[in-house]
């Protein structure tokens, strides 16, 4: 054997040895983090789009290296209301979506775009985490392609009148001009509230109450401060009349993808984003009633069980309960 060979058959065999000390890492090396594309309509300041910072900092603690969260909000990823279709197509992992936006591919959800259907954000929590919600995610999962993680409150919508008015029954909203969204959904609320409900855009909203165009418009408290209709009102009534939420969803091709450890960490991590916005936005509509009596309007609270009966009642007579799950509303307000 001569010194050429030995030398050749020498780097030879480290060369295999350098490859085989090297061929583990490489697995390693091309591990891809599964992608989570988020679309929401919220902007920055909101409390439901700083959530799902929350969410990418859960994942990012309990799935270190498994997650790519990439957040989208000013819905500028997909625009709002094209999320569902998006997500059941499979071209989008996460985003929020509405009772109304539900109950369009699942008549039963419709239930919950009624007024005095939730009374509080307490009882919104128990009914959506209880058999109720497991029952009715059921649905949304087999219609929609997608699965509700959990539950995000809005706001209570209340009454804002641009002229003080003693209110206790629905009786006393009769003839006044209550502003309330476009749709035929929304109008027959104001209507049910004993008002004369009146579309009108929201842009316009606070000529409309300066003039006198209308007598009030309905919105949650943070809303109202912040398009600043206390300038031109006299009043908010605290009526309550509808619990508004939103649902943190996963696309089912999505969801379906993962470990069943992922799914739980996952679901935890949207869980963890709601309670952070559930408990911001609590504290921010609590502190709005001083504010508003600082602005000088009067708050006040009417008989809430007597608009409850009355609306309820309203609904029930309508078309839109002949599609609600039988005895679905009395185990909704048995829900303590």
């Amino acid at each position: 054997m001569t010194l050429s060979t030995l030398n050749r058959r020498t780097l030879l065999g480290a060369a295999a040895a350098l490859g085989a000390s090297a061929l583990p890492v490489l697995p390693e090396l091309a591990q891809t983090k599964t992608v989570l594309r988020i679309s929401t309509p919220a902007v920055p300041d909101d409390w439901h789009a700083k959530m799902w910072t929350v969410f990418k900092e859960q994942l990012e603690k309990t799935a270190p290296g498994e997650f790519d969260v990439q957040i989208n909000l000013n819905a500028t990823l997909f625009k709002q209301g094209t999320e569902p279709a998006a997500m059941a197509r499979g071209n989008l992992e996460l985003s929020s979506i509405s009772a109304f936006d539900i109950a369009k591919l699942v008549p039963e959800f419709s239930i919950f775009t009624a007024g005095y259907v939730v009374r509080d954000p307490d009882q919104q929590q128990k009914i959506f985490n209880g058999p109720i919600g497991a029952e009715l995610f059921k649905l949304v999962s087999e219609k929609m392609e997608v699965t509700p993680l959990a539950t995000v409150y809005l706001g209570t919508r209340q009454i804002n009148l641009r002229e003080a008015k003693p209110v206790k029954v629905p009786a006393d909203l009769k003839g006044v001009k209550l502003r309330m969204p476009g749709s035929k959904e929304w109008l027959f609320l104001g209507e049910a509230l004993g008002a004369t409900a009146t579309p009108l855009a929201f842009g316009e909203v606070y000529m409309g109450l300066k003039t006198g165009t209308i007598d009030g418009q309905d919105n949650p408290l943070p809303s109202v401060r912040a398009a600043k209709f206390y300038e031109v009102t006299k009043q908010v009534v605290l009526t309550s009349h509808l619990v508004d939420g939103i649902f943190i969803a996963i696309s089912n091709k999505s969801f379906n993808a993962l470990t069943a450890a992922q799914k739980q960490k996952v679901t935890a991590a949207a869980q963890a984003a709601a309670a952070y916005n559930n408990e911001n936005r609590l504290k921010e509509e609590g502190q709005l009633v001083e504010f508003f009596k600082k602005e000088g309007l009067q708050v006040n609270t009417p008989d809430v069980e007597a608009f409850r009966k009355s609306v309820q009642a309203t609904y029930q007579a309508s078309d839109y309960a002949k599609v609600w799950p039988k005895g679905l509303l009395d185990r909704i307000n048995a829900t303590k």
